[in-house]
């Protein structure tokens, strides 16, 4: 690297600080060590500027969108200014929607709910269960793993002119659900290609960028996705918020969300006993009861983080610890890397790798206890995808993360490190060190199972 380089390095981890950055861990060999936090892909810690933000409003934490106090007023504001940032974050389209929910599986279960009838769904068996399985009331098509990014264009077009006829006749609406890029092997997905494949059939798509929105900018619009869905904790924000932003006619026509305050517009009592309501057609439509302000806000205030940095940025210092972790593990031939589309596909900084001789939740547990370093282990709640990689049978059942699976499937689970804004170099070049060891010495520890995880023995 360059000394430009590595000084712009140098400057984005000091603009992106993270929280848990100094915090230690005791080591099972004795000691402690500072925690390397490479577990991005399931929850990024929070920007220290994103807690910060929390931490200065907390005091004037108000009631949203129904009271007349100041705090009120302000947390309103707050509240609506946060939708307004994320929806320029997304680039949103003038019309578009952008509903606060408490996660992407929530977004997307909320969309599901609003499909129209006789919507028929396709999705590609590589998603995360989060985009795999909120579909089930509706008409869905499973299309097979592809091994290429215009294979999954081709896939995706042949299964759109070849859908079922509706029960009116002719072919109703049709959705697409996909991924931006793969929580299990980083592998960025052709989304404006696969755009561009449904538009061309009458379908719609809604865009997975839970693992993309925190690594490369997402635009609704130059994608031409119909919607986008994200998690705040994937997003350097704490747990419980998330968004789904696009096009407003199906959730306008669809029945709230959650029915409840905030969602009604009107209430009345009828003359035969009932209750007559007119919902809202805005987002609030979806947003029933007191809104989740502070996680809103913590959106909002990652959103801006990450814009003011500058994405271009962003890129190039994770493209640098990607290349290292590739070519750290390439070292050790016991080691595999997991991909769909081969070494040379773009990816964000997620990297999946089984080890040979070793069952990946005692390696993950070895990296945990005597390194300090935080990885995950398991199917990653992409069960499909990960027995497609490891050649097993997708409609197999086993438990994700457990070190002892079904007969037949005992190894079937495998090793994943992230990372993203906030890694520190030495982060990753203690984990590519102790791959190295782990392989070539072993584990210093015994480890056993416990409540169906991997752990150090004691006594």
């Amino acid at each position: 690297m360059s000394v430009s380089t590595v000084a712009a390095d140098q400057s984005v981890c000091a603009h992106l600080p993270v929280l848990g950055a100094d915090v230690t861990v005791p080591l099972v060999t004795g000691g402690e060590v500072t925690y390397a936090a490479l577990d991005y892909a399931a929850s990024a810690p929070a920007l220290q500027r994103v807690w910060d933000d929390v931490a200065a409003y907390a005091p004037y934490y108000g009631s949203v969108h129904r009271g007349a106090g100041y705090l009120s007023q302000l947390s309103t504001d707050l509240f609506e200014n946060a939708r307004r940032t994320v929806g320029e974050f997304l680039d949103c389209r003038e019309n578009d929607q952008v509903i606060f929910t408490r996660s992407t599986t929530d977004s997307l279960n909320l969309l599901a709910r609003a499909l129209p009838a006789d919507c028929q769904v396709f999705v590609f068996e590589t998603e995360h269960h989060a985009s795999l399985l909120p579909w089930q009331n509706a008409r869905v098509t499973c299309l097979d793993a592809p091994r290429t990014p215009q294979q999954a264009v081709r896939t995706l077009e042949r299964a759109l002119a070849d859908r079922t006829v509706s029960v009116e006749g002719g072919h109703g609406p049709a959705l697409v659900c996909v991924t931006g890029a793969s929580n299990v092997t980083g592998e960025l997905w052709p989304v404006r290609e696969l755009a561009a494949a449904a538009h061309a059939h009458g379908a719609r798509i809604v865009l997975d960028a839970a693992q993309l929105a925190p690594h490369h900018p997402v635009s609704v619009q130059d994608l031409d996705v119909d919607w986008v869905a994200f998690s705040g904790h994937k997003l350097y924000a704490p747990f419980g918020s998330g968004v789904l932003a696009g096009r407003a006619d199906w959730l306008v026509a669809a029945q709230p969300y959650l029915a409840g305050g905030g969602a009604s517009r009107k209430v009345a009592r009828r003359e035969d006993g009932q209750v007559a309501v007119e919902w809202h057609e805005s987002a609030a439509r979806h947003e029933a009861g007191s809104p989740n302000v502070i996680g809103a806000y913590s959106i909002a205030s990652a959103c801006r983080a990450l814009t003011e940095a500058g994405f271009d940025t962003l890129v190039a210092r994770e493209q640098h610890l990607i290349s290292r972790v590739r070519e750290g593990l390439a070292e050790v031939p016991e080691v595999r890397i997991l991909s769909l589309f081969g070494e040379e596909a773009p990816r964000v900084g997620v990297i999946s790798f089984v080890v040979k001789g070793w069952n990946s939740s005692h390696f993950a547990a070895a990296l945990s206890a005597e390194y300090g370093i935080g990885v995950r282990d398991g199917l990653f709640c992409a069960h499909p995808l990960v027995r497609t990689l490891l050649g097993s049978d997708p409609q197999a059942q086993g438990e994700c993360g457990a070190p002892e699976a079904a007969p037949g499937e005992k190894s079937l689970n495998a090793i994943r490190v992230s990372f993203g804004a906030g890694t520190p170099d030495e982060h990753v070049e203690r984990f590519v060190t102790a791959v190295r060891e782990l392989v070539a010495d072993g584990a210093k520890w015994t480890y056993r199972t416990e409540d169906g995880r991997c752990v150090p023995a004691v006594g």
